[in-house]
This record gives C-alpha cells, sequence and structure tokens, in this order.
C-alpha cells in the first residue's frame, strides 16, 4: 500500500463518518475495519432498527450527557442532530420520530443506515481495507502512520482512532482503541457498562424469569442520598440474574457509583391509575370475588406469574378470603402495586453494555478539531472517549458528531500537505 495521509481505525458509526469527511477534504484516506463487513455493532443497535439520533437541539443532547456533555458542543454545534438527519435523508434514507424523540429510519432496518453510510465512504474516495491498527508509529511526539497487521507500516499524516469500546466484543469492540490511545501517552479513565441490565439482590426476579411488563412506570431510588435519580415509563424484563428491558437499560445509565443495596428499582405495575383509583379498583374486585382466596381474585389485574410473589410480598395470606381482607390490607397491596421494589446488586457485564462509560480523558483531547493534545496528528473520535449519554440516540450522535470533526480536521491537514509517502 503506498502512504494516506488520513488512516481511520474503526468502521463503525464514528469511523465511517471520519473516513467519508476527510476525504470530502481532499485527503487520502484508508478506513481500517478489522471485520469483513462496516458496522457490524451499528447493524444490531435497537434491536436492528437502529435509534440514529434524537430529534432534538444541541443543548438538549448535552443536557442528555452526563459525562463530560460541554466538551461536546463544538462537535455538535458543527455537525448536530438537525444535520444527522438532513444528511441521512440526502443519502436517501427517508427518517421518522418516534416516542422521546427517538429518529428511526421509516423502513426500520438497521442495514440501511449501514448501507448509506458506506455508499458515503465509498463516494467520497476513501479505500477500506479489511485489516487491524496493531501500532501507532509515532516519531517526537508526533504520528507517522500505523503498522496494519496485515499490510505492515504505512504513513500517513494524520491516524484516527475511532475503534469503539468495550461493549458488545463479538461486534470487534475489544478495547483496542485505548490500547493505541495509552501508548500515544493517555489517560483512560475506569471504563465501567452504561445502558446494561442489572443485578438484583432479589431472588423473585428468578422466579419471575421471563416475565415482560409493557406500559409500567420505574423509579431509580439512590437510597444512600435519599432521592430518586431517574424516572421512565415503558418496558421491563425480569431475567434469572434481575432486570432488564428498555426502561431498565436506561436507569443504569444514571447510576454513577454502583454498590451493592445502594439503589433500587421501584416499579408501578399500574401507572395509570392513581393510589385512590387503584384502592376502588381492588374494592370492586374483592367484591366480585366476595367468597373466593385473596390469591384467586387477581387474574383480571395481574400477570399470572406475578401473582403469587406478589400475594407473598403482600403478607396477606393467600387463603383469605376477599371479604376478609381489611381496608389497611387492601392500601398496603395496592402501594406495592404503585411501588413494586427490587434492589440493585450489580451491573451485568460490560460486554452485555450496549455504551462503555469511561474511556480517553477529554481532558487530553482539544474539543475544537478532536486532535490528541499528547501526540501530534492522531485524533479521536466515538465511544473510546470518555463521554457516554442516556439512551434515546444519544450515543449515536456523538459518534457521528465526534467523528465528523475529526475527520474534517485530519482532512483539512492531509488535504493541506497531501506528501505522505510509503514506508
Amino acid at each position: 500500500m503506498s502512504g494516506y495521509d488520513v488512516i481511520v481505525a474503526g468502521g463503525g458509526a464514528a469511523g465511517m463518518m471520519a473516513a467519508g469527511a476527510a476525504a470530502e477534504a481532499g485527503a487520502r484516506v484508508l478506513l481500517v475495519e478489522k471485520n469483513s463487513r462496516l458496522g457490524r455493532k451499528l447493524r444490531i443497535t435497537g434491536k436492528g432498527r437502529c435509534n440514529v439520533t434524537n430529534h432534538c437541539t444541541v443543548q438538549e443532547v448535552i443536557a442528555n450527557t452526563p459525562s463530560n456533555g460541554r466538551f461536546l458542543y463544538g462537535a455538535l454545534s458543527r455537525f448536530g442532530p438537525a444535520d444527522m438527519e438532513s444528511f441521512l435523508e440526502n443519502l436517501g434514507v427517508p427518517l421518522k420520530v418516534e416516542r422521546g424523540n427517538r429518529v428511526f429510519p421509516v423502513s426500520d432496518k438497521a442495514q440501511d443506515i449501514v448501507d448509506a453510510l458506506e455508499s458515503y465512504v465509498r463516494r467520497s474516495g476513501a479505500e477500506i481495507a479489511e485489516d487491524r491498527v496493531e501500532e501507532l508509529w509515532m516519531e517526537d511526539g508526533t504520528v507517522r502512520g500505523a503498522k496494519l497487521a496485515r499490510a505492515g507500516r504505512i504513513a500517513a499524516e494524520s491516524v484516527i482512532l475511532a475503534c469503539g469500546g468495550l461493549s458488545y466484543p463479538g461486534t470487534g469492540s475489544t478495547g483496542d482503541g485505548y490500547r493505541l490511545a495509552r501508548s500515544a501517552g493517555h489517560t483512560i479513565q475506569e471504563l465501567r457498562p452504561s445502558l446494561v441490565p442489572l443485578v438484583a439482590e432479589d431472588p423473585d426476579c428468578a422466579e419471575l424469569q421471563g416475565l415482560s411488563l409493557r406500559n409500567i412506570a420505574v423509579r431509580l431510588v439512590d437510597q444512600k442520598k435519599k432521592k430518586v435519580v431517574f424516572e421512565d415509563f415503558g418496558e421491563l424484563l425480569f431475567t434469572h440474574f434481575g432486570l432488564s428491558g428498555p426502561v431498565i437499560l436506561s436507569a443504569s445509565s444514571h447510576i454513577r457509583e454502583m454498590e451493592p443495596g445502594r439503589y433500587r428499582i421501584l416499579i408501578d405495575l399500574k401507572p395509570g391509575l392513581t393510589p385512590e383509583q387503584l384502592d376502588a379498583r381492588l374494592l370492586r374486585d374483592f367484591e366480585k370475588n366476595i367468597n373466593r382466596n385473596f390469591i384467586n381474585s387477581l387474574d383480571a389485574l395481574l400477570p399470572r406469574k406475578l401473582i403469587p410473589v406478589a400475594v407473598r410480598r403482600s403478607g396477606i395470606p393467600p387463603e383469605t378470603k376477599c371479604n376478609a381482607v381489611t381496608q389497611e390490607q387492601r392500601r398496603g397491596f395496592g402501594g406495592l402495586l404503585k411501588a413494586f421494589p427490587v434492589t440493585i446488586k450489580g451491573f451485568r457485564p460490560i460486554a452485555e453494555a450496549i455504551v462503555t462509560s469511561g474511556g480517553v480523558s477529554v481532558k487530553e483531547v482539544d474539543p475544537r478539531t478532536m486532535e490528541s493534545k499528547k501526540t501530534r496528528g492522531l485524533y479521536l473520535a466515538g465511544e473510546l472517549l470518555d463521554v457516554d449519554a442516556y439512551t434515546g440516540g444519544f450515543n449515536l450522535q456523538i459518534a457521528f458528531s465526534t467523528g465528523r470533526l475529526a475527520g474534517e480536521s485530519a482532512g483539512r491537514k492531509g488535504g493541506i500537505t497531501g506528501d505522505s509517502d510509503s514506508d
């Protein structure tokens, strides 16, 4: 291979955007991806539908990014959610906006997003190689290129690291980027899972395994600080280890200091009813089943699998006749249904997380260009950075915005010099 102006390591969301932007700026670009196909992780996001961005303002993206959101202001101002939507529409991918301003392709196919981005990369003139960046080639604090596993050492004016994090390692996110960044002098902040299922202390979860609850509300309570840190409405799944589902993944990103027993999920099984309305509903149900046992009167109210657990937690003997349930017991049971508690013990492994929290310290990256402050000619983008957001399309927008800024910055430099030679 001859020399290039820019080498991009990683063919995911940030890498494809970076490669295309750099090539559009006039640079000779090589996009290096170790998988046989680009965008492997992107193809499985949003259950294969790809929540590609959020239909909101730059300020709202920053507000939904608890880790170093302000660092993103420059990248988002240059290429924000509205720009991303226009970009995809211009590539022939019609979009739609769903609950929570989540943006999806009209086709509900993530593959359409991947195909459009790959087409963008190829049309821009960037070359694509199935290979892996093993080492950065550096001299006197400046990038000179990279050593590839197959092609060997390749000269380049700039290298963009967009290798992803540690989540979903089967898609290629195996942490290579952290090793490469560390070799260039960067500090790696503690790597933690985010948007990940939660492990519970509660043995009832195993009994409820496989039960999916739709249209429920949850509150995440920090019992140490005695405050609610997150609330949401949607779908939840009980598993053998604890809890999963969209609302739980969202809740996990609000847990910044995991300690066993510190956090508790309170599930409102009947969010459409006030406590008073629920009590009236229970009273009607008990009157209809006046001579039946308490445990046999709940089929119309709760999923069958949940009934024995709820009855056991209520403290009301299951064989109690409905006409013998006291007002205090009934209201206590209603309170349980409005705040069904599950105490959290920890996160599932980082390999199961949607995104990685932590990463390259943003103090060591220039937010105006995404260039390293440690090594000239090195740029960083996407999940590799210590920036992560809540669910809703924000994390992909961060990848696209930082990738585009890194690509434009490196591309302008390469387009001006344009004199790399092969080693």
